[in-house]
């Protein structure tokens, strides 16, 4: 799974607000497209993060239900890897946040390498990676700038 697909966008907020509603996994049905229902399993008892969840996505061709754990890092990055799958072999994904000039917007990268069960060719695989990273760094942007 050494390949990784990659995207970036630019949203009005500072850090500290994106993270908030990135960490809010609970709330990301009334947010993402894809993502139906969201049960946070464990928490970090130091931070109050999910560490654990179960994801019930719906993205059209891709319909899995997923546990993942999470590692957050502060308010710079979060990582998730995929515990259990229906669809997936293997998921690991990441959003890093970089604070721009000023701390007033933030830059965010989304990395995703998914695996799945049934065997796609590369370039059916890296398109799917690509919608949703777009469709999740949209959503994300919307999200947080409607909350200012």
């Amino acid at each position: 799974m050494a390949d990784r697909t990659r995207a970036s966008i630019e949203i009005g907020a500072p850090a500290d607000a994106v993270m908030a509603v990135i960490a809010d996994l609970r709330a990301y049905p009334e947010w993402t497209g894809e993502v139906k229902r969201a049960e946070v399993l464990e928490t970090d008892a130091e931070t109050g993060r999910a560490s654990r969840a179960v994801l019930t996505i719906d993205g059209g061709a891709l319909r899995d239900r997923q546990e993942l754990a999470y590692t957050f890092e502060g308010d710079r990055a979060v990582r998730w890897s995929l515990v259990k799958g229906d669809m997936l072999r293997a998921l690991e994904g990441a959003y890093t946040l970089t604070p721009g000039a000023g701390g007033a917007s933030t830059t965010v990268e989304y990395t995703l390498a998914v695996d799945t069960k049934i065997p796609l060719l590369g370039m059916m695989k890296s398109k799917m990676e690509k919608v949703i990273i777009d469709r999740a760094l949209a959503g994300l942007k919307k999200r947080v700038e409607s909350l200012r």
